[in-house]
């Protein structure tokens, strides 16, 4: 019986700890510190120039919730720690409390949704394929039997596998620990494709050592929005990073980034990705809405 009820005990308890470890507000005012994550290489959404500052669209996103977050918590001092994460690890580390924030280029789905939540979605995009021009392909079906690159941990890695299994292309898939080491396969000859998201394929090449001699082709395959990411069942800092994001949809500071980050020169060489705004995230300044993807 003692043990029975030494049992329940720590049961309610863990539960309690658990239910309070995603109460990010009040761990935030105990520590006095935030801890945002930052990609590497995802431009141009969150990515380093230099050794060590992180830039990007996504990045002015963060910075804008982060100074909410002094606000709503009356601390103009709030130390802000940042720490890279991947796309292996960027959902563990933050359901486990290792960081508070993510805004960058991950996918809002059902499956991710178990574990983390999203606010509301800032970009919309598909998988294509970056190779090089001198390659011959221009679609996935020359991709049969062929070797072809993904990131680990990225919903492109898993479409591309489905899709060559429901079209029996039996394409060899490899995977890159980061974008970067993605699209170097490609540039190595490893790979004769990369499939990612569209933008970041953009970002890459316009980055890359040689982009006149990439290109992205093929169609888009399914339509995926990005949203940052936050712990689950935690309502008050969803509620503050949603109202920051919609804030600036609604003031049209939301557009100027847009333009700032996809329709102008960018670091670090300048280049102007040239993007315009798709018309499902034209839809989304005004749904605010946080659905994922089907």
């Amino acid at each position: 019986m003692k043990f029975s009820i030494l049992m329940t005990a720590v049961l309610l308890t863990s539960g309690l700890a658990t239910a309070a470890s995603a109460q990010t507000l009040q761990k935030i005012n105990d520590s006095n510190k935030i801890t945002v994550s930052y990609r590497e290489a995802s431009v141009p959404f969150s990515y380093l120039i230099g050794s060590s500052k992180s830039v990007g669209f996504a990045v002015e996103l963060t910075d804008a919730i982060v100074d909410d977050v002094r606000k709503k918590l009356k601390k103009p001092n709030l130390q802000v720690a940042t720490m890279p994460v991947t796309s292996q690890n960027r959902i563990p580390l933050l359901v486990n409390g290792t960081y508070d924030l993510e805004c960058g280029s991950t996918t809002n789905n059902s499956t991710r949704a178990k574990d983390v939540a999203f606010a509301t979605n800032h970009f919309y995009t598909g998988t294509r394929l970056l190779t090089k021009k001198s390659s011959g392909i221009k679609n996935y079906a020359d991709l049969a039997k062929k070797t072809v690159a993904s990131t680990t941990g990225t919903t492109n890695a898993q479409v591309i596998r489905k899709y060559s299994a429901d079209k029996n292309l039996d394409m060899q898939l490899i995977l890159g620990k980061d974008h970067d080491d993605s699209l170097l396969l490609v540039e190595n000859d490893r790979a004769l494709a990369f499939a990612m998201d569209d933008i970041l394929l953009f970002g890459l090449m316009a980055n890359s050592k040689n982009p006149a001699a990439l290109e992205v082709v093929g169609d888009s395959l399914q339509v995926e929005p990005y949203a940052c990411m936050l712990r689950k069942d935690d309502p008050e800092f969803k509620k503050l990073v949603d109202g920051t994001i919609n804030r600036l949809m609604k003031s049209g500071e939301f557009e100027k980034l847009y333009t700032k980050w996809f329709m102008s020169p960018i670091p670090p060489k300048g280049v102007n990705l040239n993007l315009p705004m798709s018309e499902q995230l034209k839809a989304n300044l005004k749904a605010m809405s946080d659905a994922p993807a089907l």
